[in-house]
């Protein structure tokens, strides 16, 4: 796994500028909030599992991609009445992923996701501290600590809510984040948290949406996420936009190949 988004900082300063702070308008607030309204929407109307929306051709490729033990990843574009929504000052990132695990449950995969304690050592090394800070039946808040590590390391403190809901074959779960700030100097006597909103903005926001599915002798398992970042400066965007466009994707292979590993072994 690749964290290539640490090496942006580096590669400014080897081409002799200096990439500012980025400060989180409220502009771009409200953008991200209207992508996730429409999104969300979608959501609560459409198929259960994307995939199942998909045309036969692609549906079938896609289900047998997952029998086959890989996942299945796509990049779906909400629009508003039929149109983009624009991000100033920023860039949303929209993806879903789907795995399918044989002889998996959707109890055995609730444990891991609600497991908040262990995150940090389920998910790491990109989860570097993780606590569960309440629960209210199926309702949690719960501190993540993000560490992306290639040559110098980018630290990011965050916190969540999630809310989960359980049918006879199907549960969900949707995760907010409530709280972002980078850290400097990690793991020191001088670590500080950077000004919320005004730091390096790779990444301003994050929502998660779990679904699983018991069907076909197992349990499919769709992870998707919509993150807000800065947008890209003007004349960076050789050195930015390859790595500020890729973390989302792989954080979300990440999470979702470690989480069926982990029924794997279990099953």
């Amino acid at each position: 796994m690749t964290y290539r988004w640490a090496f942006v900082p580096l590669l400014a300063l080897a081409a002799g500028v200096t990439l500012s702070a980025a400060e989180l308008q409220p502009g771009t607030v409200a953008a991200f909030d209207r992508y996730v309204r429409a999104t969300e929407g979608q959501l609560r109307a459409g198929p259960f599992l994307r995939v199942d929306g998909l045309g036969p051709a692609r549906r079938d490729e896609a289900l047998a991609l997952m029998r086959r033990g890989e996942l299945s990843i796509d990049a779906p574009k909400t629009l508003e009445a039929g149109r983009e929504i624009e991000v100033p000052g920023g860039m949303i990132h929209h993806w879903v992923g789907t795995a399918f695990v044989a002889g998996a449950t959707i109890d055995q995969t609730l444990t891991i996701l609600q497991d908040y304690d262990r995150h940090e050592r389920i998910y790491a090394p990109v989860v570097a501290k993780s606590k569960s800070l309440s629960r209210d039946g199926d309702r949690f808040r719960f501190f993540l600590r993000f560490a992306m590590k290639r040559v110098i390391t980018v630290v990011v403190n965050s916190e969540h809510e999630a809310i989960f809901t359980r049918a006879s074959d199907r549960a969900e779960g949707w995760i907010h984040s409530t709280r972002i700030a980078e850290v400097e100097n990690a793991n020191t006597p001088d670590e500080r948290e950077r000004p919320v909103g005004n730091d390096g903005g790779y990444l301003w926001r994050l929502n998660t949406y779990w679904r699983l599915l018991a069907r076909d002798g197992g349990l499919y398992i769709q992870c998707e996420s919509i993150s807000l970042t800065r947008g890209i400066p003007t004349g960076f965007g050789w050195i930015v936009g390859p790595f500020v466009t890729s973390i989302p994707r792989e954080s979300l292979t990440f999470t979702l190949e470690t989480t069926r590993k982990q029924l794997v072994r279990q099953s």
